[in-house]
């Protein structure tokens, strides 16, 4: 152990005793240690279930206070413990510890961390920041270690418990490495702790990114966007393509559906040519970016506060939680953005040869829409839609990061890494968001059918109108049967597929850029 009287020792004890909030009778309670860790900023301020641990074990007569006979002991204890481990990480004896000394012996130990981790543990610990970790560091921050004599995995649990501690008394573990027992968040009765919605909410940088995702995806599939709402506007009476199903002739009713895709293919151009394609993509700009920053920035943001209510690691978030998130984003995203999407449809379904176009036509079905009835044509639909975004933001998100979390395990396991460091390519990526997207869109297909129908009633494509969504179905079913409910599905799929693609590309790589995890 580095050179040290047995006086000043003492006073370096006596001193530390002295700092913390020690009763008139000269014992500590676990209120007492907490503000007085608090008072010299150790990092378990505010760790309640860690500072009971502590209490437990250096309480040796069990009367629930420390005495300073009791404090010493286990002082003079702690720091020979910790000297043996510093002792047996320091290979070349130099009397400090550098970054690679402390993952050689992580390795050694058969504990695989992260190198972002180990970078972040020696950080905290190097307090002089001059890249190497002397005993004195070593001894201050780690001598609250709870469990026994200390080892790397106890000491690696204990830095998981305390290093993301906020300032309001709230222990969230996060980044614990699996198979480590995680202590228990136990909160304290005292005035001074209480929860601050910040204490749940992403950074900014996750609403730009999500924000950026839209932007990009949205517009580079927009002539599918605007083919799809096309189909879904006409109304057909269940004739030709029934009867050559029925006479089991598959050739006839394959060519049938074929010409309805390039029918409305030549009927958009004629509307406009190229700008009619992308009518109603300028809506979609202003309204994607609140609408995917906010589904996914309430996304991260429940995840974190289902995480805290779990007492676990966002990534490792349990399914259930993970659905209910998921669903939380679009359900949030959608009734914010939801009177410019009606406006969309609409304007889509008013483009038509010799007619408006772009910011004349805006204005325009935007000014009918007001005269008709104020806010309420903006909002039709709004409980169908709510009903097909909830399942389809949860099974969509819930479906990405599952599968997700299944490949980097794969492939740290291959690899003989941690998780953290395993890099998933944008091809990977993509495939996934193609898969979760498509899943999500077909399954809740149906819904959006009729709610766009009910946002789009009494345009130049769509003239019928409707009472309700129940009206709005039985006349579907009954005009164009079951099929109905599917008409435009085939654009859908062919733009969900490179939509999510490229939204959760944008989306991962602009999270990296920002330093966001």
């Amino acid at each position: 152990m580095p050179e040290e009287t047995a006086a000043e020792r003492d006073e370096r004890i006596a001193k530390l005793w002295k700092s913390l909030d020690a009763t008139p009778d000269g014992a500590i309670d676990v209120k007492g240690l907490k503000k007085g860790l608090k008072k010299i900023d150790h990092p378990l301020k505010n760790a309640d279930a860690l500072l009971r641990d502590i209490l437990e074990v250096v309480d040796t007569s069990g009367d629930g206070h420390i005495q300073f006979s009791e404090f010493r002991t286990f002082i003079e204890h702690a720091e020979n413990e910790l000297y043996q481990l510093f002792d047996s990480i320091d290979r070349d004896h130099s009397g400090s510890l550098d970054k690679d000394e402390l993952r050689q012996a992580f390795a050694r130990s058969g504990i695989v961390v992260s190198n972002s981790k180990i970078d972040q543990f020696f950080d905290e610990i190097d307090s002089n920041h001059d890249g190497r970790i002397s005993f004195e560091e070593w001894r201050d921050f780690l001598l609250f270690v709870p469990h026994g004599a200390p080892n790397l995995r106890a000491i690696l649990t204990y830095y998981s418990a305390t290093a993301n501690v906020n300032q309001e008394g709230d222990v969230n573990v996060n980044d614990t490495m699996q198979g480590l027992d995680e202590p228990e968040d136990s909160g304290l009765d005292d005035d001074e702790d209480h929860l601050e919605l910040t204490d749940f909410l992403p950074v900014p940088g996750y609403f730009v990114a999500g924000g950026a995702a839209g932007i990009v995806s949205r517009t580079a599939t927009a002539p599918l966007d605007r083919l799809k709402v096309y189909l879904i506007a006409q109304v057909s009476p269940r004739d030709t393509l029934d009867k050559a199903i029925k006479e089991g002739a598959p050739v006839s009713a394959l060519k049938h559906f074929s010409k309805n895709l390039v029918d409305a293919c030549k009927e958009l151009w004629r509307a406009g040519g190229i700008r009619s394609l992308f009518a109603g993509n300028g809506l979609n700009v202003v309204k994607v970016m609140p609408e995917s920053a906010i589904k996914f920035g309430a996304y991260e943001a429940a995840k974190r506060t289902l995480a805290s209510l779990e007492g676990s690691d966002p990534k490792h978030l349990h399914p259930t939680s993970q659905f209910l998130a998921g669903g939380f984003g679009g359900v949030i995203s959608q009734c914010v953005v939801y009177p410019l999407d009606t406006l969309k449809f609409r304007m889509q379904c008013e483009t038509v040869e010799g007619g408006l176009h772009g910011n004349k036509l805006i204005a325009q079905t935007a000014k009918n829409m007001w005269h008709e009835g104020r806010l309420r044509p903006y909002y039709r639909g709004l409980a169908m839609g709510l009903a097909g975004m909830f399942p389809y933001s949860a099974i969509d998100l819930f479906i990405f990061e599952g599968c997700k979390r299944f490949v980097l395990t794969r492939k740290a396991k291959a690899l003989g890494v941690h998780e953290e460091d395993v890099e998933m390519g944008n091809f990977i990526t993509g495939a996934i968001g193609a898969s979760s997207g498509a899943i999500s869109a077909t399954v809740v297909y149906p819904i959006n059918v009729l709610r766009t129908r009910l946002q789009a009633q009494g345009t130049v494509l769509h003239r019928p109108t409707y009472t309700g969504i129940a009206d709005v179905t039985r006349k579907t079913i009954q005009n164009e049967g079951w099929k109905g409910l599917f008409k435009g599905v085939t654009p859908n799929l062919l733009k969900v597929a490179p939509a999510v693609s490229i939204s959760y590309i944008v989306y991962e790589n602009s999270k990296s850029l920002l330093g966001l995890h």
